[in-house]
This record gives structure tokens, C-alpha cells and sequence, in this order.
């Protein structure tokens, strides 16, 4: 952050202007620049993505869409739309982009408000397994409004897809309960998604296929995973995770029908007026994915993945499903110590510079604030620039701290060479 000199700007006048504020911004671009993000779903955007988020179009109401809008004055916001559209459509492959959700939490209801009537049936992957608050959660409202059911990991230790997806399970559940939307795509799901394979079982028990693809969005850009479409009748997605761009959220379709429903459903049926700084953002976000060197970057988070993954497994952590295809992965802790929990693990790591998130690992015998893992994910330290040999590092610092339960005094020296191995890779600029 402080190799931008618009963000440099910033923090030289708000101390003047604000000292509270300003004393805040501060504070957290010494805590990004000084630490170790293994959170999956953080990224760091780039000097520009930054700097859009931070001028003038916040200033307009842009309610509707290009060259149809409740207000005048949109000309230039028409452009800033158009040209995001533009791009989406060509990262993603596909004929329309509504780049105006907030988040993907946005993204995703207004698919269940164009696609669905209240209570009606949806499938997707039981919650605790790797789904997401969206997907069928009870005080959420898709589970709240809507009947979900769920298809299952393969649960049995035995077989070669152990934690994996369960296909003809879900195509039983599926046929069973006959639901209007089949819902793939997760927030912590380590391996390759069969696209295919669920369009197969939609078309069989007469459902939509929606992809979820807000993790994975980079990855499918830069073809380093499957790519939802022509499978999936419509796909959403955050812009930030693997896209690196800023915080939002986006649909894409090539039908034309479903297009039109989801518009609306969006604008005025969920959201009020755009936010066109950001939506410039991701265009600029988009742009940069477009990029050659954007491809190499996933290739590099995946290979980084992949070394932390063995790093740790080395260590006697255990990877579920035995590894990862993407950027993520789903640490157990109890192998290494049976006592070890999700909650005290992420405290003690943070209070050493290392940054993640305790999460759930499939049929995980403790409750969803305790959890026997941890979320890790390489979108943020490969955005600094560290390889395979840093992984190897980054996992030895990690088990010192789990070994040492978090004493202060071996955390306090953990700090120390994170923030010395934080300094040889500057935040992008």
C-alpha cells in the first residue's frame, strides 16, 4: 500500500485532515505489509484496481444500466460500465456481464429472486462440507425463503475420492428431490468441479445449473480451471479472491432469457444504485486478467498451493481430500495434535504475523466456532511474489507456533522473521 502514491497521498493528509482516521489507514497498511495473508478469499489489488475505488464516480447515482439511467449526468459512468461489461465477457467467455452486485452474496440472490419463487427446491453441497453461507444456510436468506437440499462428499476413507464430490450421490438427490436450481461452486473446496457433469444431471431431473465460481473466478480466467460455461446456465462470482480485483460481485450467462430476469432482479429488485468507482475498478481488474503475465501468476498460486500443501503434510498436518487442484486447501489439525482447534490455531498464528481462518473439515466432530482446521489459500502471498522454496518457510514458521501453543515468547520471535520475510517482497505497486 505504501508504494502507491495515491494511497502515499492519502496517508500523508488524513493524519492532518483526520489523525484518527488517518492513524487507522496506517495502521492497517503496516499490518498488510508486515504480515503473511494465507486467508484464501484475500488478495491484494493492484496500485490502479486501488486507486479507482478512490475517486470521483463515487460522487454519481447511476441507478439502471448503460444509456438507461433514473439520472442524468451518467455519460461517463455509462462508459466505465460498458467497458467492465466488455471485459468480463471476454475473460469469462460469455454473452452478457452485469457487473453492478455489491458482493457475491448480492450476486447470488439475485439469481435465487430471478430464478425462484419463495419455498421453492435448490441443491447444493452440504454447508459444512465447503459450501457457503448463500448456498442453503438456515438464518440466510436462501435457506430462509427457500427449500434447500444437499449432496454429499464421498465419506468413505477408502475410497480413492475420499472428500471429494460425490456425483451419483447427487445426481440420486437431485432425482430424488427433483429441485429448479442445481447449485455448484464453493468456498472451501480444494479439487477440480465437474461442470459437466452436474449440467448432465440438471438436464436429467429438468434444473438450472448455477456455478458459484467466486474462489476459483481467477483461476477460470486465466484457464487454469474448467470453466463453467456452456455447462452452467448462469455463473456468479466475487471480483476480489483469485480475479484480484476489488471487492464485488458479478453474473455472467449466455442466455439471453435469464439475462433479463436477473437485471431486473438485481436492479430494482435488490440493489439501489450502482457503486461506479468500484465498477471502474474491476474493469481495470478485468483488464489486468486479460494480461498474459495474469496466467502465469494463477499457474504460480497453484504450484504455491501445491508446495504448502506438501510442506505441511510433511510437518503431520493432513490436507482433506489428500491435496488441492487449485489455490486453497482445507488443513486438519488433528493429526498433528488431537487437541489442536481452528480457534486457538488462527489467534495464535495471527499473533505471530500469520493470517488465516479456522474452518470446518468435512464431518468435522466440533461446532462451526471452534472447527479441528484451518482455510489456507496462496492467492496473496503469490501476489508478493513468493515461490515454491518460500512455501517450505512459510510452513515451518506456521508448525513452530502450533507446536509451541502459542507461547508468547516463541510467537513474539516468529513475528520478527515473518515481518523480515515480509520485507523482501514489497505489496504490488
Amino acid at each position: 500500500m505504501s508504494n502507491d502514491p495515491i494511497a502515499a497521498s492519502v496517508q500523508h493528509l488524513l493524519p492532518e485532515r483526520d489523525p484518527a482516521a488517518g492513524a487507522i489507514l496506517a495502521a492497517e497498511a503496516k499490518r498488510q505489509e508486515t504480515t503473511l495473508e494465507l486467508i484464501a478469499s484475500e488478495n491484494h489489488v493492484s496500485a490502479p484496481v486501488m486507486h479507482a475505488m478512490g475517486t470521483c464516480l463515487t460522487n454519481k447515482y447511476a441507478e439502471g444500466s448503460p444509456g438507461s439511467r433514473y439520472y442524468c449526468g451518467c455519460v461517463h459512468h455509462d462508459d466505465a460500465e460498458r467497458l467492465a461489461q466488455d471485459r468480463a465477457k471476454q475473460l469469462f467467455g460469455c454473452e452478457y456481464a452485469n457487473v453492478q452486485p455489491h458482493s457475491g452474496a448480492n450476486a447470488n440472490a439475485s439469481i435465487f429472486l430471478a430464478l425462484l419463487k419463495p419455498g421453492d427446491t435448490f441443491a447444493s453441497l452440504v454447508l459444512a462440507d465447503g459450501g457457503h453461507l448463500t448456498h442453503g444456510l438456515k438464518v440466510n436468506m436462501s435457506g430462509k425463503w427457500f427449500n434447500p437440499v444437499h449432496y454429499p462428499l464421498h465419506y468413505d476413507k477408502s475410497h480413492p475420492q475420499f472428500e471429494q464430490i460425490d456425483y451419483d450421490e447427487a445426481e440420486r438427490v437431485c432425482m430424488e428431490h427433483k429441485p429448479k436450481l442445481i447449485m455448484c461452486g464453493y468456498s472451501a473446496y480444494p479439487r477440480v468441479i465437474d461442470f459437466e457433469r452436474f449440467r448432465a444431471i440438471a438436464d436429467k431431473c429438468g434444473a438450472l445449473l448455477m456455478a458459484d465460481i467466486a474462489h476459483i473466478a481467477g483461476l477460470v480466467a486465466a484457464g487454469e480451471h474448467p470453466s463453467p460455461f456452456p455447462h452452467a446456465h448462469v455463473a456468479t462470482t466475487t471480483t476480489h479472491k483469485t480475479l484480484r480485483g476489488p471487492r464485488g460481485g458479478l453474473i455472467l450467462t449466455n442466455d439471453e432469457d435469464i439475462n433479463k430476469k436477473v437485471n431486473r432482479a438485481l436492479f430494482p429488485g435488490f440493489q439501489g444504485g450502482p457503486l461506479m468507482h468500484v465498477i471502474l475498478s474491476k474493469a481495470i481488474a478485468f483488464g489486468e486478467a486479460l494480461k498474459p503475465e495474469f496466467k502465469a501468476y494463477q499457474q504460480q498460486v497453484k504450484k504455491n498451493a501445491q508446495a504448502l500443501a506438501t510442506a505441511l503434510t510433511e510437518r503431520g498436518y493432513r490436507i482433506t481430500s489428500g491435496g488441492t487442484d487449485n489455490h486453497l486447501m482445507l488443513v486438519d489439525l488433528q493429526p498433528r495434535d488431537a487437541e489442536l482447534t481452528g480457534a486457538d490455531a488462527e489467534v495464535w498464528l495471527e499473533s505471530a504475523g500469520i493470517i488465516t481462518n479456522k474452518n470446518g473439515i468435512p464431518q468435522d466432530p466440533r461446532p462451526p466456532r471452534v472447527t479441528s482446521g484451518l482455510r489456507l489459500g496462496t492467492p496473496a502471498l503469490t501476489t508478493r511474489g513468493l515461490k515454491e522454496p518460500e512455501m517450505d518457510v512459510v510452513a515451518g514458521l506456521f508448525d513452530r507456533v502450533l507446536a509451541s501453543k502459542g507461547d508468547p515468547t516463541e510467537c513474539e520471535k516468529v513475528r520478527g522473521e515473518v515481518a523480515d520475510l515480509c520485507g523482501n517482497f514489497a505489496m504490488p505497486s
